[in-house]
Parts: structure tokens; sequence; C-alpha cells
């Protein structure tokens, strides 16, 4: 789920770091002689890092050619000379603090002191971004002619991503000089506060609340059929995306609805502005205009007679309070676009009280909710089964206490029931009859592990279909929250929470494994948020000793994403099977990630087979 984000406060202090809400500034100890007759290339230097952080500069002559009125306050000026060193930038940002009293055309002289700023703090990772701070600003004129835009497109972009920095090192690459030729990144940073433009660009992923969209000015890479860019691998961050954003006031000028397949018009130009929810940013002079591609949510096949379908669904954060709106929204996905599978492992089900911190933990008035809504959009009489978390011990949203909740339609599947599961105790995989059942049914899998501190703990039942034994082991794996995002001054980020998905992984794939040893044949189904990629080491853990193979590799490469962060459309919900099932139909539904209206953050996604 998509973290909630404050306003951008800007929090300036000299020679430490700090983190206000959402931001902090680095400032080397000052100097307190002033630094005359320079340029802004001067100021920006030829690393990420100015040579005059912390140093007052007086007189820097430019033409304001942006100015944002919220938010970070402040102006970009840039040199409409230059040096004629592309690793330079010719733009910097005029940090105001109160409304600019600057218009763009204007040329001016600026005083005031040189800093980094850290969108996040800089413990997030993130690079910084050059700025002057406290200035005192002389207009010298006005109505002058902008500089004109660096164009933006696959030709300005090299193929590689970013230099290799010391992992070691806690300023990773933002020592190095920029490669503007050789790296995207630096390529972006040489550009850093300077005016570009892009043309008419792909939206590759949907606007949102927060007045942002993401485009490519690199059309084809990695490209998925629904207009989309896949995250495919580690190695391929696809650099074409870019944010963008307007300095037009939304209140004057509403930001455009956008879904993935639209076309932002073109040309778009403004100050290239960095921050930590996305990295570079155009921020555009005018308002914006999209044509629409007509995308529309799929809808999947129904499962024939003969055959089980078992899904997953992430419906973010469901609680009683949750507006009637997307209720409906996501029974209808159930209904309509999943064609009402047989068992459904659903992950984010809030308790009774939602975000109230209350001490309540059963979810049954959420559950309630939900299969009536289901019930109402055309949809079966469905039962449910879980297990009440520990108040608090599971993180989410707090007050929350999400957890895995099954939901099944008795008409088509039952349901083994085996008391005594409880937050606290283990399921074990017994023998009976020469097959494999569970001690407790719905039971959690390990949940003293310390591999799921603060984090949901999987769920496991035990179903029949025809007469056929399935065992299914909902997931929701712990967040990525602490790493660093793909343009961070670390090359590679360093993905600090991965080490506990990974000792998640091996703990379900070490469950599924006692399964496999009691009954070979034993047809297994783990499902649900692993909240990480298709090419990750955690996938590679759940897949260890062939125990487990991901259904996500059936599908054309293309078709491959359950959720769209920044652009990238990524695999985050997967569904492994044990090798008993050996002919399946798999879909990923993509009914929410590409979309600017959703039900959920998540698409859900279903398994067809024969037990």
């Amino acid at each position: 789920m998509a973290a909630a984000r404050p306003f951008r406060r800007p929090v300036l202090l000299t020679g430490l770091v700090t983190a206000g809400l959402a931001t902090a500034v680095v400032v080397v100890p000052q100097s307190s002689a002033a630094a005359e007759g320079l340029r802004v290339h001067d100021v920006q230097g030829d690393t990420r890092l100015s040579p005059y952080a912390g140093q007052r500069v007086t007189d820097v002559p430019g033409v304001v050619t942006g100015v944002r009125g919220y938010g970070s306050r402040g102006f970009w000026i840039q040199d409409p000379t230059g040096d004629g060193d592309d690793a330079t930038s010719e733009g910097v940002f005029v940090f105001t603090n109160a409304a600019p009293a600057v218009a763009v055309g204007d040329e001016v002289l600026v005083s005031g002191r040189v800093g980094e700023y850290y969108y996040g703090g800089r413990e997030a990772g993130g690079q910084s971004v050059t700025q002057l701070s406290s200035p005192s600003v002389t207009v010298v004129s006005s109505g002058n002619e902008l500089p004109a835009p660096h164009p933006l497109d696959a030709a300005a972009l090299p193929d590689a991503y970013a230099p290799a920095g010391d992992p070691a090192a806690e300023d990773g690459i933002e020592g190095l000089t920029l490669r503007p030729d050789a790296f995207a990144l630096d390529r972006y940073e040489s550009l850093e506060g300077m005016a570009v433009e892009i043309g008419a660009a792909p939206v590759i992923g949907p606007s949102t609340p927060y007045h942002e969209l993401w485009v490519t000015v690199e059309p084809g890479e990695n490209a998925t059929p629904r207009g989309g860019v896949r995250y495919a691998s580690y190695e391929a961050p696809n650099p074409g995306r870019l944010k963008v954003e307007t300095l037009a006031p939304v209140g004057q000028h509403p930001f455009p609805t956008a879904n993935v397949g639209d076309t932002l018009a073109g040309p778009v130009s403004g100050p290239l502005d960095y921050d930590e929810f996305g990295g570079y940013v155009l921020a555009a002079r005018e308002p914006l205009r999209v044509e629409a591609g007509g995308l529309t949510p799929e809808v999947t096949r129904p499962q024939r007679p003969g055959e089980l379908a078992v899904a997953t669904y992430n419906v973010e954060n469901l609680h009683p309070g949750t507006d009637q709106a997307t209720v409906d929204r996501l029974a209808a996905g159930v209904v309509t676009h999943l064609a009402s599978p047989d068992v459904l492992a659903l992950e984010e089900i809030q308790d009774n009280s939602g975000p109230t911190d209350d001490g309540t933990v059963a979810a049954d008035e959420t559950l309630r909710r939900f299969s009536d809504a289901i019930v109402a959009a055309g949809g079966p009489r469905y039962a449910w089964r879980g297990v009440d978390p520990v108040d608090g011990a599971d993180g989410g949203q707090p007050g929350g206490n999400i957890r895995n909740v099954f939901l099944f339609n008795p008409e088509r599947v039952s349901f083994v029931d085996r008391a005594g599961g409880d937050a606290t105790t283990a399921t074990e995989v017994v023998r009976r009859h020469g097959r494999a059942s569970l001690s407790l049914s719905p039971g959690r899998v390990d949940p003293a592990n310390a591999a799921w501190t603060d984090s949901r703990k999987p769920l496991a039942g035990e179903f029949r279909f025809r007469g056929r034994t399935v065992i299914v082991v909902a997931n929701h794996f712990a967040s990525k929250g602490g790493d660093e995002p793909l343009h961070a001054r670390h090359q590679p980020p360093r993905r600090v929470s991965e080490e506990q998905r990974v000792a998640q992984a091996e703990a379900v794939g070490g469950f599924v494994r006692e399964v496999l040893a009691t009954e070979r044949t034993a047809r297994v189904v783990v499902l649900g948020d692993v909240n990480d990629f298709e090419f990750s080491p955690t996938t590679r853990a759940l897949t260890a000793s062939g125990a487990l193979r991901s259904a996500v590799f059936a599908l054309p490469p293309g078709e491959r994403y359950t959720y769209v962060f920044q652009g990238n459309a990524q695999v985050l919900d997967q569904t492994l099977l044990s090798p008993a099932i050996r002919r399946f139909d798999y879909d990923i539904v993509h009914v929410n990630a590409e979309f600017a209206e959703q039900a959920s953050d998540h698409d859900p996604q279903v398994l067809r087979f024969r037990p």
C-alpha cells in the first residue's frame, strides 16, 4: 500500500542533518565569507554536491524559469549563457519559504546560502537538490526571453542507468564526476534545475491524489501490451520514466485524470526538479492535457465445472468504515472481474474498528459487510475462515490489525475445520490415512518465528474439492519500507527490507517441504502479497528445492505485473504451486494498478486447475 504523504515543509539547519515531516537538508559548516562573481554552473559544480555548500554567494545572475507557490515554495533561475560543460547544470532552485515575489522571465541577481536538500531525510538514501536559501533577490528586468529548454527524449538518455558506487560508502555516487553521456541518472542530474521539454509522451503511471503522473520518454522500452513499462530486473530500472507535476495552481487548473495507456499531450516544458517520491520531476509551467487511451479493466473467464479457482486480492485496509463506493467496487471485482472464484485469499482485512486503536481484533463485521456486498453484486454467499491476530503485533496501519482471511464458496468447495488455531499456535503437518493434512485448520504457519515480527503471519487452510484435498497458504510478507529508491545515491540501492522477506519465504517454503515430505503428490497453493518481484531473492527462497514454482512465469513477460509504482509495472503479488499441480490456467486481472480510480492499489490474480 502506498504511504500517505505530508506536504513538503523544508527544514534548514546548519552543520548537521535533521529530519522534518518529510524533508531534511544537509549543509556543511558555514563560511563567513561570501563567494562573489559566481555563475549558476559554478554553484552546481560537476558532481551531485555543490563545491560551495554551506557558503553564502552573492549576485548569482539568472532568468526566472519557473515559480512554485505551494509546498517547497521558491523559484528556479537559469543562466542563459552557460559554460558549455554538459556536466554542470545551468539551473538552480531558490528556496524562499514565503510566496516568491518574482515572475517567470525576470532577470535577477540572487544572493543566498548554498545547501544540499534531501527530501525525506538523508537516511532515506535519496539524492539531494542543490539550492539557494535565505535569499535576497534583485530584479534587474522583466519580460525576458526564456532559455531554450533542453530536450528530454530517448536520444538524450544513455542506455546505462547509473554509475556503480562503493556500496560501503555513505556518500555513494555523490562525489563522482557526472558523466551525462554515459549514465541516464547523471544526465538527469546534469539538468537539475534547468528548463527541459518533452514531446507527447505515453502515460505509464496513473495520476494520483498528489497531482502527479508518470510518463516515459523512451516509448517501447520494456513495454506492456496495455501501455505501461515493465520492471523486469534489478538491472533494468527503465530510465525513461519521468514524473510530471504542474506549477499551475490546481484550484484554478485541475490536474488531469490519467490512466496507463493515455498520452500526455506535448510539448511540456518546465524546470527539472527532484523529490523522494519518484526522483526527477518535470515541473510543468503550464496546465497539462491528457488524451485518453481507452484502457478498461480486465475480466477473467469463469472456472469450468471441474476446475478449482483459487484467487488472491489485497483489499487495502478494508474495514466497516470503508466508504460504500469502494466496498462495492471491490465486490464487483470479485464477482465480475474475478468471476466469483471458489477460494479467495484476502490481504489487509482490518478489524471491526478499523484504524481506531481500541484493542479490537475481531474482523467479523468487516467480513460480513464485504460478503454482503458480494451477494448484492450478484455473487455467491461466501463463508470465511481466519485467525485473529494479537493486538498490534502484525504491522500495517496502526490500530487496524490487518490479517489474511479465506473466503470460500460452500456450494463449490468445503473447508476442513480443525479447531484450536489461534494467533500464537502453529499449525503442523500431520499424516492422516496416508495423506498430508493440517493439525489446525485454519491455522498459522510458524507464528513464533522472528521472521514474522511486526508482520502478517501466513494463514493455512485445508480445502476439499470433488474429493481431493488442497492446502492453501495465504500470505502478506513484510513491506519494502526502508528500501532505498531506484534513483538513490547508492548504486545499486540498498534493499534493507529484503532480509525479512527472505526469512519469511524460507519459513513458508520449509512448511511446504514438510507437506511434500508427508505426501509427495500433495496439492499446495501458496499465494498473496509477497511484496517482492519474481526475480527477487524472496522468490528464489520460496522456490528453493523445487517445492514450489511461481505461476507468473506461465504468462508472457509483458503481462507479469500486479502493481504500478512510480511508473514501473511490477510483480508484488504471486501465486505459487506444488509440483502435483501440473496443468493450470493463471491470470493477473488488471483492474486497479493502471487506473487513477482504484478500489485497491493491487491487481488480483486467479489460478484455475483440476485437482
